[in-house]
């Protein structure tokens, strides 16, 4: 089960449609939907704030793309504010981005547009893993 999954997307209907997909999947226990980076960085650093096992982030996102919140959560974080990965979820298929998501260690995939079980199914597998070897980790 993934414990803490976040979406990072400004598109109100895309994170409509994550919402269901997850909760129709049954594999995500807390389920994060910031509607910007800003947001986002904004509730990673909460004292309170959960060990988010797995981020799904839009690269084309006003004031703060994916990738500037990348930039800013690994300068302010480390590679660790996220426990498994970050999968750069986009519509766009340049390969400049993909280059670019690929320079990041925590960024593990480049998904393209719409989110699909199977990819959630993916992510609750290799934290599986994880758990069942604590060794292993992106920091």
């Amino acid at each position: 089960m993934i414990k803490h999954l976040m979406t990072i997307d400004d598109e109100p209907i895309d994170q409509k449609m994550y919402r269901r997909l997850i909760s129709k999947s049954g594999i995500v226990e807390t389920l994060h939907q910031p509607m910007s980076g800003q947001e986002a960085l904004n509730f990673l650093a909460a004292p309170d704030c959960p060990k988010i096992d797995a981020m799904l982030l839009d690269i084309n996102m006003p004031g703060m793309s994916g990738f500037d919140f990348l930039e800013k959560a690994q300068a302010a974080h480390g590679n660790s504010f996220v426990r498994y990965a970050v999968l750069m979820l986009s519509s766009s298929t340049r390969r400049q981005d993909q280059e670019r998501a690929a320079a990041f260690p925590m960024v593990q995939d480049y998904l393209a547009k719409p989110l699909t079980i199977e990819a959630l199914e993916a992510i609750d597998k290799k934290l599986a893993e994880i758990n069942a070897s604590p060794a292993q980790s992106i920091s």
